[in-house]
């Protein structure tokens, strides 16, 4: 096992203080973070002690620490999983050769840019939801916000590592780069869309957490596939952080659906907004468009910078190392979506250019799990409506769909078609506005907003009554 030093000023398992130089840099951008953190982190209980869990090793069990801290005093750092020394690149043109430790010239620019656009949606996405506090719905919940939070800036400490460590000067200006953009900025947005698209309530958040966070499991897992052995070392830890960020987001769904189902037995119908509740249609729209954003994440149906990628050995397939085939791909084939002729049909490509979509498509199918847990639920509750994913061609901005209308079960339909149906397939400002009454904050240990049931359990083993914000 590799030597974490949680007592050094950045926390770390990669012996910075090995690396004078290094250190250095790195605890100079470290006032850079904080002074972000402070103007678009969370914007109100920063000083109140939270009860969060901070990285203190990087094994399967212990790795964690529990504990009131003041977010400013978080213990951020810099941890990689452990090395495997025998480990070789499992696909691509340099499949069977030993994992890189260091950057190959040829590959530089390409790794670079992976890792900034990985390194820009952490932050990016504690800046979506830095006034969420003032509306969480019980302490639980502003403290899942809170660990979400500072574990997205500790994953953009993971890539501004990588970044300080292995690509100079460029390395150096992009890590201060990913402090001066701004999620929604006009002039200086972050990358991606979907991370300039509002949070502003917590159904949102917990449809983001689901579905948008889903996606970084996806790009992570295909990540830590790399050749490039400390991109891939960082990531596998990443996801160790991640897996809770998504069950905040299930969990945060499944207790909107069991509340809402509390309030349709108990004033015997449908439309519950009246009695303070989010009604399943509204919550089948909210689907509908974080699903549909999340998906032009993945980008187009096909590429050939994800084919040059793959070949590299710089991203691999989601779990690359189970899949039956040759993991080269030179030969194989396989169906797209598209459109011709104004018909929705496929068409015949190279697995290779194809891997975008591949990976979308493993990402619906984890999708599917959720939805499919909450309509058990339903059916639980003698409720024959389901919860249903959307075509993926709906309300898509990238790819084949891009110029196109398809409703959500994936029909072809034309401008005015779509004028006329859209406010019965997305929210409508009306309904947003509902959402938005409905978010009151609630601070008293144990309660719970009237929209929203409890949790099955509290936090490491803690009762649901603990007091998990100080306030």
């Amino acid at each position: 096992m590799s030597s974490v030093d949680i007592d050094a000023k950045i926390p770390n398992n990669v012996d910075l203080a090995g690396d004078r130089r290094l250190q250095r840099a790195l605890e100079q951008w470290q006032p850079k973070f904080i002074r972000w953190w402070e103007d678009l982190g969370p914007s109100a209980f920063k000083r109140n002690q939270v009860y969060l869990r901070t990285a203190i090793n990087v094994g399967r069990d212990g790795w964690a620490n529990f504990d009131h801290v003041e977010m400013p005093d978080y213990r951020w750092g810099v941890f990689l999983a452990e090395q495997d020394p025998d480990r070789t690149i499992a696909f691509g043109e340099h499949k069977g050769l030993p994992a890189w430790q260091e950057v190959p010239g040829e590959y530089r620019s390409e790794l670079r840019r992976l890792i900034v656009v990985q390194g820009d949606t952490e932050p990016a996405s504690v800046e979506q939801q830095r006034h969420l506090s003032l509306t969480a719905p019980s302490l639980y919940d502003m403290r899942n916000l809170f660990q979400v939070n500072v574990e997205e800036g500790r994953h953009l400490w993971a890539m501004v590592y990588l970044l300080h460590r292995y690509f100079g000067r460029d390395g150096r200006d992009d890590a201060d780069e990913m402090l001066e953009r701004h999620s929604g900025d006009p002039d200086n947005p972050r990358i991606l869309g979907a991370f300039n698209e509002e949070t502003p309530d917590w159904l949102s958040f917990f449809m983001f957490t689901y579905f948008t966070d889903r996606d970084g499991k996806y790009q992570l897992a295909s990540l830590r596939e790399s050749a490039f052995d400390p991109l891939s070392r960082t990531c596998d830890f990443m996801l160790k952080e991640e897996a809770y960020h998504m069950f905040v987001g299930a969990s945060g769904v499944g207790r909107v659906v069991q509340r809402t189902v509390e309030l349709m037995h108990q004033h015997d119908t449908d439309d519950i907004h009246q009695y303070g509740g989010i009604n399943l249609d509204l919550l089948q729209k909210y689907i509908n468009f974080h699903y549909s954003v999340s998906l032009d994440l993945f980008g187009a149906e096909t590429s050939t910078n994800a084919a040059n990628y793959f070949g590299a050995g710089l991203k691999g397939r989601y779990q690359e190392e189970g899949r039956d085939d040759d993991h080269v791909l030179a030969n194989a084939t396989r169906l797209v979506p598209s459109v011709e002729d104004g018909v929705i049909s496929q068409r015949e490509v190279s697995q290779l250019v194809a891997l975008n979509e591949t990976l979308r498509e493993d990402y619906t199918q984890d999708c599917r799990k959720g939805l499919e847990r909450w309509n058990r639920a339903l059916a639980a509750s003698g409720i024959d409506t389901k919860l249903e994913l959307p075509h993926i061609g709906f309300n898509r901005q990238v790819g084949a769909f891009s110029g196109y209308e398809v409703s959500p079960r994936g029909r072809l339909v034309d401008d005015d078609q779509w004028a006329k149906q859209v406010d019965s397939w997305l929210p409508t400002d009306g309904e947003r506005a509902h959402v938005t009454s409905l978010m009151r904050g609630v601070t008293e240990p144990g309660k719970m907003a009237s929209w929203v049931a409890p949790p099955a359990q509290g936090i490491h083993q803690q009762p649901l009554d603990y007091d998990y914000v100080r306030t």
